[in-house]
């Protein structure tokens, strides 16, 4: 295994930890953890992807990575419910 798919792994493996997390209910979907493992992810999956000039999941990605950072932006300005 090289040290592209060794990257890409870890990469896919934090979104699909995140997407599991999320399914079953120990992550909030609107949660910060779940955003800050998708942009974790995403973003080291997008490298990987750079790294072997495989352009479409560069955009996939990256697309994905960005939305993620818009949704904890602002989920981080979004006035907190108090208990």
């Amino acid at each position: 295994m090289s040290a592209n798919d060794i990257i890409g792994t870890i990469g896919v493996g934090i979104i699909l930890m995140a997407y599991f997390l999320n399914n079953f209910s120990f992550i909030q979907r609107n949660g910060n953890l779940y955003f800050v493992l998708n942009i974790l992810g995403a973003s080291i999956a997008c490298y990987a992807s750079y790294l072997i000039n495989y352009i479409p999941f560069v955009v996939l990605e990256a697309t994905w990575a960005i939305i993620s950072c818009i949704g904890l932006l602002q989920n981080i300005k979004k006035p907190q419910e108090s208990a």
